[in-house]
This record gives structure tokens, C-alpha cells and sequence, in this order.
């Protein structure tokens, strides 16, 4: 099972969520025509999906074959989501499996459950 941070990575990717992102993975993946498979399946969907979930598995794979990469990415993604929060923004993260309620805010009054 990947690291939930590549997981959230793969469902941006998927999404073009994140400016450069995308375009980082597909260089990435350029010579891989599996990869980019991978890549192009997961366009679109839903973060939770088998999908972004082999598109952030294939991002492991790529980080364990070029340790630059996976560094690039990472940075890429640290500064998106820091960037996020700097700008009077907020950066929530969940992964993994949550059994319950959840709720991720910035500012709200009174939550009742």
C-alpha cells in the first residue's frame, strides 16, 4: 500500500489540481507507456477510486526507480500545499480509512454531530 501522501498526490494528479503536477507525472512516465496508461486512467475520477489508487502505486514505483523524482514531487507537492495555507487559504489533508465523522475547516461556529 503506497504512503497516504502519494495517494493524495495521485487523486491531484487526477484531478489537475495542482499547477505542474500532472505535467511533472507524465514527463515522469513519458518512456512507460504502462505508466502513462495509468496515468490517463486515473483522469477525472473520484479520489477514492481503484484508479488513483494504481496511479499512486505506479508513483511509488517511479519515486523507488528515481529517488530525484520522487523528490521533485514531493517538493512540488510541499509547496502547493503550503502555498494553499500561506495565501489566507486552508490546506486540510485526510487519508486512510476513517470510520466516523470528519470535518475540515478553517473557520465555523458552533458543530453539532
Amino acid at each position: 500500500m503506497p504512503e497516504p501522501i502519494l495517494v493524495s498526490i495521485a487523486a491531484a494528479a487526477a484531478g489537475r489540481a495542482v499547477a505542474g503536477l500532472y505535467k511533472l507525472i507524465r514527463k515522469q512516465f513519458a518512456d512507460d507507456p504502462v505508466a502513462t496508461a495509468v496515468l490517463e486512467a486515473a483522469e477525472g475520477t473520484a479520489e477514492d477510486s481503484t484508479e488513483v489508487r494504481d496511479l499512486s502505486i505506479a508513483l511509488e514505483g517511479a519515486e523507488a526507480t528515481d529517488p530525484d523524482f520522487g523528490e521533485r514531487l514531493r517538493t512540488l507537492w510541499q509547496a502547493e500545499v503550503t502555498q494553499n495555507a500561506e495565501d489566507n487559504g486552508v490546506a486540510n489533508q485526510i487519508s486512510g480509512t476513517v470510520h466516523g465523522n470528519v470535518v475540515q475547516a478553517r473557520s465555523v461556529g458552533d458543530i453539532t454531530f
